[in-house]
């Protein structure tokens, strides 16, 4: 019978990652300790269902939970009265245009039932570097200049692996994930990624997915042509009024 995680990565290997479907029961989803956060240790991690998940002073954990949320990118939901709201919205949406502060933002942002936050110095520098090499993106919510939203994350080919979104006026996240899911969907990109259960995500429309599924649309989406490289120009500036 093949082992169970979790399993202890070396710093500064290339070695692949155990497969997902090792990952423990109990805690859900714990695959391996240690490793590393370089860019292709965190591309291999992200390629493979896998995600880093620890608090300052924990050692790097990866996981990988059995069921996964996600999104269909078509069926991302606004109810009927903040849609309303938004008619009148001066808001802007853009992409990759304020990476840091979007993760700043998202570290900083209060989570009911957590004390701390899992984007450490050491996340943001790797994801920083992630986005420099083009495969982070964020995107932002503006009233004029002000940042008032934004959601972050990983792009594999034609897969978008969700990291973090904050909202720095009521309804920024909800406007940026809407956003991105509008655009994803209509580049052709069917799935985003939200990693666990989370009640204000399973009203937007997010479902579950068990882990072999998720994994098996993984692996082809990310062998799919994908769009590396800033998103900026490509995406423009969206009115939020749009998504009303």
């Amino acid at each position: 019978m093949t082992n169970k995680g979790p399993f202890l990565l070396d710093t500064g290997s290339d070695a692949p990652f155990p497969p997902a479907e090792l990952a423990l029961t109990d805690p859900d989803g714990l695959l391996a300790i240690g490793g590393d956060l370089s860019p292709a240790r965190l591309l291999n991690a992200y390629a493979g269902g896998i995600f880093p998940w620890f608090s300052q002073g924990q050692p790097l954990l990866w996981w990988s939970p059995d069921p996964r949320m996600v999104f269909r990118t078509d069926q991302v939901h606004l109810s009927s009265r903040f849609r309303r709201s938004l008619r009148n919205s001066r808001w802007k949406i853009r992409a990759d245009t304020a990476f840091a502060e979007v993760m700043q933002a998202c570290a900083q942002a209060p989570r009911p039932g957590q004390d701390g936050t899992w984007i450490t110095a050491d996340m943001l520098a790797a994801y920083l570097q992630l986005h420099q090499l083009g495969y982070a993106h964020s995107l932002e919510v503006f009233d004029d200049e002000e940042l008032v939203g934004g959601i972050y994350g990983v792009a594999i080919g034609r897969m978008f692996f969700g990291e973090s979104m904050f909202s720095g006026r009521s309804g920024g996240s909800k406007v940026a994930l809407a956003a991105l899911a509008r655009s994803l969907a209509d580049r052709g990109w069917p799935l985003m990624d939200a990693q666990v259960e989370n009640p204000h995500l399973l009203t937007m429309g997010a479902t579950h997915l068990p882990r072999d599924q998720f994994l098996a649309q993984v692996r082809e989406l990310v062998q799919l042509p994908g769009e590396t490289g800033s998103w900026t120009r490509q995406y423009g500036e969206l009115a939020a009024s749009a998504l009303a």
